[in-house]
């Protein structure tokens, strides 16, 4: 089976991975340049939830607005 392209990844299946990644790199139980890879592969799945992330605080600042509300967002923390 060949894994999706992160971009093509929801945020859920892109934290679902990224906690399968953090999981065999805590386990330790991966050679060196797998653990490179997996490194490189958590980054790039960590970026891509910031940045769904970030769209989705947008969209709800627009909508706020739209409304009149104040707006303003708080970053997430953990990420």
């Amino acid at each position: 089976m060949t894994e999706k392209p992160i971009s093509d990844l929801s945020f859920e299946e892109a934290m679902a991975a990224l906690e399968q990644v953090v999981g065999r790199l805590e386990r330790g139980e991966v050679p060196l340049e797998e653990s490179i890879a997996l490194y490189e592969r958590g980054a790039a799945l960590r970026a891509h939830c910031e940045a769904k992330l970030k769209d989705a605080e947008e969209k709800v600042e627009l909508i706020r607005a739209q409304e009149g509300r104040a707006i303003g967002t708080t970053p997430v923390e953990g990420l």
